[in-house]
């Protein structure tokens, strides 16, 4: 079987999914379900959709239209403000894009009448992360603006939080939020459809059974769903499966070695320290085919009896403190959202999407034991 690659086990996203779709429901929340990690994976949006997932959620407009020539029918939001140069691609894929500058939206607007489409809009809005969103004290002026370019459907407000700065989404960004909801309703005597409170960090709030959700009845969950795990501490959701996706990779190299490096020393290939203990003995180490260019060292979790030393462009070096792999023989990694993102988007790892609930086989490694 080729590796490096990621196992990914559709039952349990599905899972993850429909839980919190079905927890959400009855606070008035809809889930659009953010595709964005897996790059488009029509796999991993048919398994949302079948969830109940209302529309799924895109950052590029490549893996949109990777969605569409998939046969994916459901409505697809851009989730970062598109790009002027883009504006036809968008407007011909994604049923909504979520908006900053009226520069763009005009732009969209144009390229919505040479297509004969109605495009939908969501303003975002800056509550405090310092990422997109026009100030507070500018948006009824931007939607002024904008109920005037042809082609354009105002679908609602939203925001984004704990992405830059880990602002945490509370009772009080919310509130500010659902107020602005209303402010601009009143003003131009509209109904939005949707008021976007956020990604997968929400989750704490929006399932506390205490909280006035107000008008929120819409987020964009991503890492929750893909991971079972809420971005602002990084625990797992109660209810959820942590363990829907990991990567796996071959050994290349089992031997004995000193732990203490020998010679003058500079800087590593990518700057970092030196792995060597002071002690100066030895001990067992691997290298696993995977690197940087496969995922992000620093964002996955090694087996039991191991302990990551470093990592260079295609090699991944660990310490054994157990019986030592054999070289052929497959070491398994959990991952966080981080090194999710780059194995998904490097060409040079592969995918197994698995159907049953039965454990992956074949790898040594972290267990897939619910968490």
């Amino acid at each position: 079987m080729s590796s490096p690659r990621l196992e990914i086990c559709l039952d349990r996203i599905g899972h993850n999914a429909q839980s919190l779709v079905q927890r959400l429901r009855p606070q008035g929340i809809t889930v659009c379900g953010v595709t964005k990690a897996t790059v488009g994976s029509p796999e991993v949006a048919r398994e949302f959709l079948a969830a109940g997932v209302t529309s799924l959620g895109e950052s590029r407009i490549e893996n949109v239209e990777n969605l569409r020539r998939a046969g994916i029918t459901a409505p697809i939001a851009l989730i970062r403000s598109p790009m002027i140069s883009q504006a036809d691609r968008v407007v011909a894929g994604a049923a909504i894009s979520l908006n900053s500058e009226i520069d763009v939206i005009e732009r969209l607007s144009t390229s919505a009448g040479r297509q004969g489409k109605r495009h939908g809009v969501i303003l975002m809005v800056e509550l405090g992360d310092l990422r997109e969103g026009i100030m507070p004290g500018d948006l009824l002026d931007a939607v002024r603006t904008i109920l005037g370019f042809p082609g354009i459907a105002l679908r609602g407000i939203g925001t984004n939080l704990a992405c830059q700065n880990g602002v945490i989404p509370d009772s009080s960004n919310m509130a500010e939020l659902s107020a602005l909801a209303t402010s601009v309703e009143a003003t131009f005597g509209l109904k939005l459809d949707i008021v976007s409170g956020g990604n997968s960090a929400n989750l704490p709030w929006a399932l506390d059974p205490q909280v006035d959700i107000g008008r929120i009845n819409h987020l964009r969950l991503g890492e929750s769903i893909l991971l079972g795990r809420e971005p602002i501490q990084r625990s797992v959701i109660s209810g959820l499966r942590a363990d829907a996706m990991s990567i796996v990779g071959e050994v290349i190299e089992s031997k004995l070695k000193p732990y203490q490096p020998r010679g003058a020393r500079g800087q590593t290939a990518f700057g970092d320290g030196i792995d060597g203990r002071a002690d100066g003995s030895e001990g067992h180490r691997v290298i696993v085919a995977l690197g940087r260019q496969d995922i992000d060292p620093d964002g996955i979790a090694v087996p039991d009896g191991f302990e990551l030393l470093g990592a260079s462009s295609d090699h991944l070096v660990l310490s054994c403190r157990q019986e030592p792999p054999k070289v052929g023989s497959e070491l398994r990694f959990e991952m966080n959202y981080s090194a999710l993102i780059r194995a998904m988007a490097s060409p040079f790892v592969a995918r197994r999407y698995l159907r049953s609930e039965a454990d992956p086989e074949g790898a040594a490694g972290v267990g897939l034991s619910a968490s």
